[in-house]
């Protein structure tokens, strides 16, 4: 007999199979009462199961009309963006994440103007904490930018 957990990950593999587009969004609280499961057990599901390296991007938004947003990455974005967060790693210093952000740069990825604010945004004027807690952070949010920089690439390519 298959797990609660098992069949909401195939529902939502369902869900993403039918989309066009590989991108699905739900209702937390709408799929624990479909699955008579607590909210905590989807989020269980969505955080080990669809997961960057399985090849998907999840975002939510919270509130009254929060919703988990769950989008299928292409194969060539998968493996671009796997190899970047490899990279970036859990500590990165300014002078490597710059690197990055100036390989995305020059690869067209970015424009000018994001590159600028992913720069500004990762220094270390900005991360004003004690090291190694300022690469540790920076390493967290170039990982996170590079995770909507690739979904948001796929969703214009």
């Amino acid at each position: 007999m298959r797990s609660t957990s098992d069949r909401i990950e195939e529902y939502l593999y369902a869900k993403l199979s039918d989309s066009a587009n590989g991108v699905i969004e739900i209702q937390r609280n709408d799929l624990a009462q479909l699955f008579a499961c607590v909210p905590s057990q989807i989020n269980y599901v969505i955080a080990t199961r669809f997961t960057l390296e399985r090849g998907y991007v999840v975002e939510s938004k919270r509130g009254g009309g929060g919703y988990i947003r769950i989008k299928r990455l292409a194969p060539e974005h998968i493996d671009q963006l796997g190899q970047l967060v490899l990279a970036v790693g859990e500590l990165i210093a300014q002078k490597e994440a710059e690197g990055i952000v100036w390989r995305l740069e020059s690869d067209e990825l970015l424009s000018s103007r994001e590159a600028d604010i992913m720069r500004v945004a990762l220094s270390r004027d900005v991360l004003a904490l004690p090291l190694p807690e300022r690469d540790r952070l920076r390493a967290r949010l170039l990982s996170a930018m590079l995770t909507a920089v690739f979904a948001h690439e796929q969703e214009e390519g």
